[in-house]
Order: C-alpha cells, then sequence, then structure tokens
C-alpha cells in the first residue's frame, strides 16, 4: 500500500495465500518500484501517482485501488492497455459533504461566522443582525445524487420543503427520496436556499449566473460544495453587493486557493477551504472501502466501481470496439439533446449486433448517456448498476436489418408512461473506415460523423435557414467543418433536424442568436469525442 496507511486488519484468512496484497506492505515513494515487482495490488491515496512507469515495473499487478472519487493521479490508458483494473470508492464522503453542506446552510441562515468574529474581537452584538429559522424554509437541491440525497434527508429532518433539479434522476426515485423535482426556473424562483450538487460540464459551467440568479428569490442565499465552476463568480458578486441574494456559503472556487475571487471580501459571504469532504470519518470509510473492494475482487472476481474498461483479449477488443464507441457516442448524443428527462433508455439491435454480446452494447450506451453528467467515471463495468441507482430502465429489441447496413443501433431517450413530452431517438451505425455514424433522428433520415462539437438543430423547413445560421456562426468567428440536414418530407415549413459540425472550442453563446430565429424550435452544443 501506498501513501503511509494504516495496514492492521485488513488481510482476512479467506483470501488465498498465494496472492501478494494478502502480505501487505506499507511503502513510501522511495520505496515503492521495488515493493510492487510482485505485488498482485496495488491501493492509494491521491498523492502516489500512477504512472506507466510504474505499472511497467509491476508484472503480477491485476488491479489499482484509489482511496477517493478522482483518478487523476492514475494513467487508466496505461492501466486498461496492461489490462489492470482500476477501482474507485464513489459516494464514500458523501455524508461528510451533505453534513458540511448543512453546516455552511446554517451558519448563512443563524450568521455564525459574523457573530463569532465579534465575540473573538471583544464586542457582543446580540440584537444587530437577527437570523432566520430553516423550518418551513424551501431548499433547492441542483443535483440528487449521493450528496443531494443525503442533503435532502437531513433538510426533511429541519422540516424544510425540498425540491431538486436534476435531468437525469426520474419521478420515481425522486419520490422515494420524498423530493419534489422540479424545472430549473421554478426551483430557482421558489427556493429560499440553492445548493449545488452536480457535475462539472459544459451543460453545467456558470450555472449560476447572471440570467440564473435574476430568476432566484429576492434574498435568497446559495451553497456550493461541489464544484467552483458551477458559479461564475463576478455575478454572484454583484448579487451579494446589491443585496439581489442575502449570501453564499462557499467550500470551493474556480481558483484554489481563490487568490483573485471577488467574494471573499463580501462580508455576506462564509467560505471554506474545499475540506467538506475532509473527515477522519471519510478517510476512514473510503480506506476500508477500498480494501474491501479489492479484496473481493482477488479472491472472488467481484468487480466494484471499477473506472475502466475490463481486460480483454486482443482480438475480442479489435472486433468490439468500433461499435462500443458507436453505442457510447450514440447515448452521449441522446444524453445531450434530448429536452425531456430520460426516464427510460429504449435500445433496437440489427443485424449481428443483435446476436453478439449486448450487454456490452447496454453498458456502452450507458456509459454515454451517464459521463455527460455524472462525477465518477462511469464505464462498461459499472454503467448499469449506475443507471439503475438513478432509477434508469432500459428496453432492448432486436429487428431486421434496414437502411441497407449490415448492422445498426438505435438509442432512444424516453419520458415517464403518459407524459406529452417528446423523447428523442438517434440510430447509427459503423462504415468502413470503422468511424461512428448517425444514419437517423427521430426516423429522419440524415448522414453525419459522431466526433468533436456539433451543433443539434431542430427547425421548420423554410428558405434561407441554413444560411442564416452559417451567417450567425461567422460572425462569431466559428467554422462550420460539415453540415447534415434532414427533413421528415418536402412540404414547406416540415420539421427539419441537422447536425452541424463546427471547428475549434465553440462557447454556449455562440448558438444564443441561433435560438432566436424564428423558424427554429431547438440550438444545443453537443460535445462528443474526437474523431
Amino acid at each position: 500500500m501506498a501513501d503511509g496507511w494504516r495496514t492492521d486488519s485488513l488481510c482476512p484468512g479467506q483470501i488465498p495465500a498465494e496472492y501478494r496484497f494478502c502480505q501487505i506492505v506499507l511503502t513510501t515513494k522511495e520505496t515503492l518500484h521495488a515493493e510492487i515487482a510482485d505485488a498482485d495490488a496495488l491501493v492509494v491515496r491521491s498523492a502516489t501517482k500512477v504512472t506507466a512507469e510504474l505499472l511497467e515495473k509491476a508484472p503480477r499487478l491485476r488491479v489499482v485501488g484509489r482511496a477517493g472519487v478522482g483518478v487523476d493521479n492514475i494513467d487508466l490508458e496505461a492501466a486498461t492497455r496492461r489490462g489492470v483494473l482500476v477501482m474507485s470508492t464513489p459516494g464514500g464522503n458523501a455524508i461528510s459533504v451533505a453534513e458540511h453542506t448543512f453546516a455552511l446552510l446554517l451558519a448563512l441562515a443563524r450568521q455564525v461566522p459574523r457573530h463569532d468574529a465579534a465575540i473573538h474581537a471583544g464586542r457582543w452584538e446580540k440584537s444587530s443582525a437577527a437570523g432566520t429559522e430553516v423550518r418551513g424554509k424551501t431548499l433547492g437541491l441542483i443535483g440528487l445524487g449521493r450528496i443531494g440525497g443525503e442533503v435532502a434527508r437531513r433538510a426533511r429532518a429541519f422540516e424544510m420543503r425540498v425540491l431538486a433539479y436534476d435531468p437525469y434522476i426520474s419521478e420515481a426515485a425522486a419520490r422515494e427520496a420524498q423530493v419534489e423535482l422540479v424545472p430549473l426556473e421554478k426551483l430557482l424562483a421558489e427556493s429560499d436556499f440553492v445548493s449545488l450538487h452536480t457535475a462539472l460540464s459544459p451543460a453545467t459551467q456558470n450555472l449560476i449566473n447572471a440570467q440564473s440568479i435574476a430568476q432566484m428569490k429576492k434574498g435568497a442565499r446559495l451553497v456550493n460544495a461541489a464544484r467552483g465552476e458551477l458559479v461564475d463568480e463576478g455575478a454572484l458578486a454583484e448579487a451579494l453587493k446589491s443585496g439581489r441574494l442575502a449570501g453564499a456559503a462557499l467550500d470551493v472556487f474556480v481558483e484554489e486557493p481563490p487568490k483573485n475571487s471577488p467574494l471573499i471580501a463580501l462580508p455576506n459571504v462564509i467560505a471554506t477551504p474545499h475540506v467538506a469532504g475532509s473527515t477522519t470519518e471519510a478517510q476512514e470509510e473510503v480506506g476500508t472501502q477500498i480494501a474491501q473492494q479489492v479484496r473481493d475482487y482477488l479472491a472472488d472476481g467481484i468487480i466494484r466501481n471499477a473506472v475502466n474498461l475490463p481486460a480483454l483479449s486482443a482480438e475480442q477488443y479489435r472486433r468490439v470496439l468500433p461499435y462500443l464507441e458507436l453505442a457510447e457516442r450514440l447515448g452521449s448524443l441522446v444524453s445531450q439533446a434530448a429536452a425531456v428527462r430520460p426516464a427510460r433508455i429504449r435500445i433496437r439491435y440489427s443485424g449481428e449486433l443483435a446476436e453478439a454480446g449486448t450487454h456490452l452494447l447496454k453498458s456502452a450506451v450507458l456509459t454515454g448517456i451517464l459521463n455527460a453528467v455524472l462525477d465518477e467515471k462511469v464505464n462498461l463495468v459499472n454503467a448499469a448498476a449506475v443507471a439503475a441507482a438513478r432509477g434508469l430502465t432500459v428496453e432492448e429489441e432486436t429487428r431486421r436489418r434496414e437502411h441497407g447496413f449490415p448492422n445498426t443501433l438505435e438509442v432512444a431517450s424516453l419520458p415517464e408512461p403518459g407524459s406529452k413530452q417528446p423523447g428523442l431517438s438517434v440510430e447509427g451505425t459503423v462504415l468502413h473506415d470503422a468511424s461512428p455514424r448517425v444514419l437517423a433522428i427521430d426516423g429522419i433520415p440524415l448522414e453525419s460523423q459522431l466526433a468533436g462539437t456539433i451543433l443539434y438543430l431542430r427547425n421548420h423547413d423554410q428558405p434561407g435557414v441554413i444560411g442564416q445560421v452559417g451567417t450567425l456562426l461567422g460572425q462569431q468567428g466559428v467554422n462550420i467543418a460539415t453540415f447534415a440536414l434532414g427533413r421528415r418530407d418536402a412540404t414547406r415549413g416540415a420539421e427539419a433536424v441537422s447536425l452541424v459540425r463546427l471547428d475549434g472550442d465553440v462557447p454556449e453563446s455562440a448558438v444564443e442568436p441561433i435560438r432566436k430565429l424564428p423558424a427554429v424550435t431547438e440550438a444545443k452544443l453537443v460535445h462528443l469525442g474526437k474523431s
């Protein structure tokens, strides 16, 4: 083990004696290379860098366990290439983060830091600043994963009304958590406290900005113990100065330490140094959890919380890889482009895919869907379990070959039964050059490569729309790589859909003028893998 861990009581007798893991070694960075030479497992926290060079010195290594969520210190590509399973411990610090979140919320409500500072300065300011009760107030949770769910549980104990916005959790899961699932606009308008618990992605970066703050209830308070990049710090600072918001409590910042943040000097800001998950109990929990996971894998082959692909033979990997990539990118496209919260995912296989290992393709689809919104890395190993935990159901069907292509895959995001909201279906295939391609969207035929940054566009088929889109993008310095267009029929005004591949990094602001075109009904930026 690395990073100076305690190792007592971590070698249960049930593990076969031939496993090197049973001979637990407390090592340092200086001795790690020598100790890992005949190890079957390596367990690390964040200080040890598991590089390709280090892996080369461990020919017997079968698994790397990371006590924590992030695996930035592990070379996943090198580990996968060598057939080394990498595990993490998502959710191991959920209780600690939830408790810290609520501590920040209560400190905001009762102005604890201000009163504490006054006492230490020799002032008795008993009547200068009255606090507010949280009982009867509305708490809005942006994100209802493990941590958001734990915060909701504590809020109910304080007799708060709890709203949540999470496009990737089902109504049934929200009901079980006794939380009202609402659109973001409703959450912002009705919440006295807004707490952030979502992953960072292109869709959530600067989610709290001038526009969303303007939708919040006047005098509301913001709590962020998730990611600093979720908040436009300048816009938040202006809202706190003007009194539009009463206060903010932050454990995370865009820059850490926050040397240049406009928030630090404000009296109505409570700040902590990214310590929400740093408790003795959380560190003990993730240590115990990863030791148990590694033991179960070595002894029984049980895989939990894996963050890379399982080992495949070279031939298996070669044959399945193109379709796994297709499945993941179709899932990612549906995840980012769908207008409705997915309650069900439908996957249709045709051709040889219907006879192949569809469980792998299903997991690849779910990987694409979930990786757009989750912090923990989802892959073929854990995608189905993560989807089930979030209330997503999967329907699988097989059908005859269509469109003249030998193998096609269709992925659809479907709403709750009885909902009047539309779903979204995307069909694709792999061409002779092994590139994943779209063949149709909602039954409308069009053909496009699934790679890079794509403008997903729906509009009424009218003269001049394509030209207007190209002009607006050109005015903002955005170059079009390809423009794939399909329409439902040849009738003027019929529904049309386009996938416009764009060069370079494209800001969300580039899409705003396009959304304002009268003929455009939907425009979204979708970020897929490189070609």
